[in-house]
């Protein structure tokens, strides 16, 4: 069983809202791209019901972050300025994006690549 992890200390949004940044409990800063968060978003229209159904989505080079909902005390929403806003950022999946985005968004990048699909929109 995944031990949940601890609430940021802080959630914020760059002002030209392409980057969110995470301060967690500990001090440590998280920095994620909204291109990276909107295509390695957890909601069933990216990642699917199995992985098989998993989608590689292209052209969100440009994407921006329009809003932050918290949910509960465990996640955020975060809609974006193309209309995706279903996918909740659980404390515990933005911990594994922090010690695993480099390496994820590197896969996805490589994926773009083999199905011939763009970063530009």
């Amino acid at each position: 069983m995944v031990q949940a992890a601890a609430a940021p200390q802080e959630i914020r949004v760059s002002k030209d809202r392409r980057t969110l940044t995470v301060r967690l409990a500990d001090g440590a800063t998280d920095m994620f791209s909204a291109e990276m968060l909107r295509v390695l978003s957890p909601s069933a229209e990216v990642q699917g019901h199995s992985p098989e159904q998993r989608v590689t989505v292209g052209g969100k080079k440009d994407v921006g972050i329009a809003n932050i909902v918290p949910i509960g005390h465990y996640a955020i929403r975060i809609v974006f300025d193309d209309g995706h806003d279903t996918g909740l950022f659980t404390w515990t999946y933005l911990a594994e994006l922090g010690r695993n985005g480099e390496a994820l968004f590197a896969a996805y990048l490589d994926e773009l690549k083999a199905k011939g699909l763009r970063r530009e929109g």
